[in-house]
């Protein structure tokens, strides 16, 4: 797959072909790893764990690849709207790049998680990690096909993963209050429930990149109006 030296002279459509298939890989490549990482706090597996948290290098890798075909993209003199796509493709890296930084800290937690006893609350930060992974597989596939429509969905459903991550928080903490002794792994779940919302975020932030790149800076159409009155946020 490295056919991306750029001693072979491609045109502009090429090189802007290449940069997609790049964050696009550097996309599901952070997908996996949120999957990976939940599948190791479900089976408590520590050798798993190691070998998600190691996989994140190579994400980071992608990123400086992709920064390095931008500024390539750059010095051969992009039109106006060439450069929507350059700048919507850098912030879309780092996107993606913090989003496998949270899936690595998931995998890191859940090694001091495995120390505990199991809890049954696994089962509803895998319930939100699930539709974490179906935002950041949704918001890519907008992203390689841009359509704006698709991540507009992307962004609307996030509401849905605030709410299960609210639902989620509030039991954590309940159950802390009812004992003491779950005080630690709990804590540890509730940093992982975070970052999984956080994930959400960045999927979030990559639609509205999406918007960017195909309209520009006309704002996205107004979120559908929802009962807002019982999703007081944490």
């Amino acid at each position: 797959m490295n056919e991306h030296h750029h001693h072979i002279v491609r045109s502009y459509d090429q090189e802007q072909a290449a940069l997609l298939e790049d964050l696009i890989r550097m996309g599901q490549m952070a997908a996996s790893q949120l999957e990976a990482a939940l599948e190791v706090v479900d089976r408590r597996d520590a050798s798993a764990a190691e070998r998600v948290i190691a996989n994140d290098d190579a994400i980071d890798a992608l990123e400086q690849q992709v920064n390095h075909d931008v500024i390539h993209l750059i010095r051969r003199g992009p039109m106006a709207t060439d450069l929507r796509i350059i700048l919507a493709a850098l912030r879309v890296a780092s996107d993606i790049e913090r989003i496998g930084d949270y899936a690595a800290n998931i995998a890191k937690r859940s090694l001091v998680l495995n120390l505990a006893p199991p809890l049954p609350h696994t089962r509803g930060l895998a319930a939100l990690g699930k539709m974490a992974v179906q935002q950041v597989r949704d918001v890519l596939e907008a992203y390689r096909t841009r359509d704006g429509e698709a991540a507009v969905r992307v962004r609307d459903r996030d509401a849905e993963l605030d709410t299960l991550y609210t639902g989620l928080f509030r039991e954590l903490l309940t159950y802390m209050m009812e004992d003491p002794r779950a005080i630690t792994p709990c804590t540890h779940l509730l940093f992982m429930a975070k970052n999984i919302e956080r994930i959400g975020d960045h999927a979030t932030n990559i639609a509205e990149n999406i918007w960017f790149l195909l309209h520009g800076e006309t704002p996205l159409p107004e979120r559908e109006k929802r009962d807002e009155s019982n999703t007081a946020m944490p």
